[in-house]
């Protein structure tokens, strides 16, 4: 199979420069039966403060031409009684009209504070919020808080709940330590799995983690196969040589309670869930950073072994520089997050069998869109 057919393309929700809702990001989407697409992403006036940030919802009727204003409807609520803001919601399709939103929370306490603490390399506080839509994204329940006991520090949020082949609900989410912790970080992505609609989490198994602490398993992208297994996909950091390695992956065919051995794909950049085609394939949309930043997709044939570079299209490649280069620390890589104006790709696949995806793109990270594409395998 060669490269795939671009069918259709437009814009989500552009930025709104010097506004809250300038820098957009975190992008998330889910299809209805009905046809409608629900899109979740975060507006904030800067890409690197948390000051004013909001988690939005945004629907189309129509493929894509047209899009509702965007709406915020999640309220906060403060957690310890420490007030806080919600960076993230991923939409997760339930059937019919009903939706879950999974909302990744951060403490709001001292505005003046950033997400990540460059002397520690903790997080401010961050927890998992979950909210309910049965009229498809139009209104929403309150939020209610997760526990994610035995975990009790920052836990955020790497994508939406999927739900199982035995029909329970599986939870994504990284382990990171609290903000003023000079401790050694040990980074882990976890599952937690309910199997009464997320009323209680009483089982998890840890997908990802380097007991040595080298690698960082980050951002882990899980997707649904054709046979029901589970793929996860892993942003890789080698923090010894402070250096991204190829796209890893893990295989589950137990509803992510145990996993395969980790494997390198062969495949460098950053990638977005997999999503499974009719015929047993798979696809993964990711960003490619080794030069001018670019989103591509390839597709594997087995399983997410191998992802055979003839495969590879680029979906998107707009006119920047290199946003990636040589770093000496975890700081460096952090700060060179916050310079990133594209990336964080989400898919799913629509009713006829296309892939619809959705990431953010801009000139600068201040000032980002959120986009869409529809391409046909």
């Amino acid at each position: 199979m060669g490269p795939v057919e671009i069918v259709a393309q437009g814009v989500v929700f552009q930025g709104e420069k010097g506004t809250g809702r300038s820098s957009c990001a975190f992008p998330g989407i889910a299809v209805l039966p009905g046809g409608r697409w629900v899109c979740g992403f975060r507006a904030a006036l800067l890409k690197r403060e948390s000051a004013g940030q909001q988690a939005m919802i945004i629907l189309s009727d129509d493929e894509g031409q047209t899009w509702t204003d965007p709406s915020s409807p999640f309220m906060p609520p403060a957690v310890g009684g420490h007030p806080g803001l919600f960076r993230a919601a991923y939409p997760a399709a339930l059937g019919g009209d009903r939706l879950l939103a999974a909302l990744c929370w951060v403490d709001h306490s001292d505005p003046s504070l950033p997400f990540f603490n460059e002397e520690t390399e903790g997080l401010l506080d961050t927890r998992v919020f979950l909210a309910a839509s049965e009229d498809g994204g139009t209104t929403w329940s309150e939020p209610w808080l997760v526990d994610t006991a035995p975990f009790h520090v920052p836990t955020p949020l790497t994508g939406a709940v999927l739900v199982l082949p035995d029909g329970g609900w599986g939870l994504q989410f990284e382990l990171n330590k609290t903000y003023f912790d000079r401790s050694p970080w040990r980074h882990a992505s976890i599952m937690m799995f309910s199997l009464d609609a997320g009323k209680s989490w009483p089982e998890h198994s840890i997908v990802a983690q380097d007991p040595k602490r080298r690698l960082f398993y980050w951002d882990q992208r899980p997707g649904l196969l054709a046979d029901g297994s589970l793929l996860d996909l892993f942003w890789t950091y080698d923090r010894a040589h402070a250096e991204y390695l190829n796209i890893h992956a893990r295989r589950s065919r137990d509803n992510g309670r145990t996993w395969s051995e980790i494997w390198d794909t062969g495949v460098p950049g950053q990638p977005g869930p997999p999503v499974a085609l009719t015929d047993g394939r798979a696809v993964m949309v990711y960003v490619d950073r080794t030069e001018a930043p670019s989103i591509k997709l390839r597709v594997s044939p087995d399983g997410g072994k191998t992802w055979p570079p003839a495969t590879e299209s680029v979906l998107h490649q707009p006119a920047l520089g290199l946003q990636s280069g040589k770093k000496g620390s975890l700081q460096e890589a952090w700060t060179e997050m916050e310079n990133f104006s594209l990336g964080l790709p989400a898919a799913a696949r629509l009713p006829g069998g296309d892939i619809l995806v959705v990431f953010y793109s801009g000139p600068e990270p201040d000032l980002t869109d959120i986009r869409w594409l529809r391409v046909r395998p």
